[in-house]
């Protein structure tokens, strides 16, 4: 086994980040045990799909790979992208402290780290799937899709490729994973989108939004949030998002954008702030005889 020992830029909120990761783990693909703090999934890698398994420490990230992965130090660099390491949260923290709405939520998660994807297809495949349903049921509905289609590897699971699962005719696709019609439809063109190459990462952030709003079904929350979890683009806000407009009072779309443009050049980070405050922040612990 080697360990590689990932140090981060500045403070991370490993709290927030394994809750976040476990809720959003995709049953078969993803093992998250946030008291133990640790997170085990398949990374992409040159050999074929590799078993890591993060744990977060006190002083960064612990990454266990196989040992007969090749070139074990290769797998540094995907393991920062994905979980954010290399972002100066002390930096981000201080900006945003400045306006009283954030300073209270950041005093609270002074190292909240944009989590990605290890891989792209499968931020876009989650959050198809994902549209307008709780956490739980695109879960559930994920978790079909890995067992009807995915692959196995060392214990797990990857999601299909994006040529085998424009293969699968929606009737099939449908009653295997249960969703609607139309959804099936969007989650079979995006698939077909990168069977044919296309890709967001390299492309310019309006660029990329503009390429995703021309594939059916997708409008402009997906966008948005793709453009946040996908791209881990520092300074996009969702203004549609319902949990951040519910965060900020009721606010419509409009006026949360308007209250986000304080936020720039770090508006993601906000929006996870507001995020992880509604959907991944710690329980506080029941005292004797509450």
């Amino acid at each position: 086994m080697t360990l590689l020992h990932l140090v981060p830029n500045g403070p991370t909120d490993s709290v927030t980040a394994l809750r976040m990761l476990a809720a959003h783990a995709i049953p078969g693909v993803e093992e998250v045990d946030v008291v133990a703090g640790t997170c085990t999934r398949l990374m992409p890698h040159t050999g074929g799909p590799v078993r890591v398994t993060v744990t977060f420490a006190e002083d960064g990230v612990v990454a266990r790979i196989p040992e007969r992965t090749p070139d074990p130090e290769g797998m540094a660099d995907p393991v920062r992208r994905w979980l954010d390491l290399d972002a100066d949260t002390g930096h981000i923290a201080d900006a945003l402290s400045v306006d009283p709405l954030m300073k209270p939520l950041v005093e609270q998660r002074p190292g909240i780290r944009l989590i990605g994807y290890p891989d792209e297809f499968e931020a876009v495949i989650a959050t198809v799937v994902g549209q307008q349903v709780s956490l739980a049921a695109a879960r559930t509905f994920l978790g079909r899709l890995v067992a009807a289609y995915g692959t196995p590897a060392a214990g797990l699971r990857t999601l299909p490729r994006p040529q085998d699962l424009a293969a699968v005719p929606d009737a099939e696709l449908q009653a295997a994973i249960g969703l609607t019609g139309a959804r099936t439809r969007t989650l079979r063109a995006v698939a077909q989108t990168w069977a044919d190459g296309f890709g967001l990462t390299g492309l310019p952030v309006e660029e990329a939004r503009r390429a995703l709003l021309a594939l059916p079904g997708i409008g402009p929350w997906t966008a948005d949030y793709l453009t946040v979890r996908a791209l881990q683009h520092p300074d996009t806000f969702a203004p549609g998002d319902l949990v951040a407009r519910r965060a900020l009072g009721s606010a419509t779309a409009e006026q949360a954008r308007t209250i986000a443009e304080r936020w720039a050049p770090w508006r993601s980070y906000a929006l996870l702030q507001l995020w992880a405050e509604a959907a991944y922040r710690t329980p506080v612990p029941r005292t004797a005889g509450a």
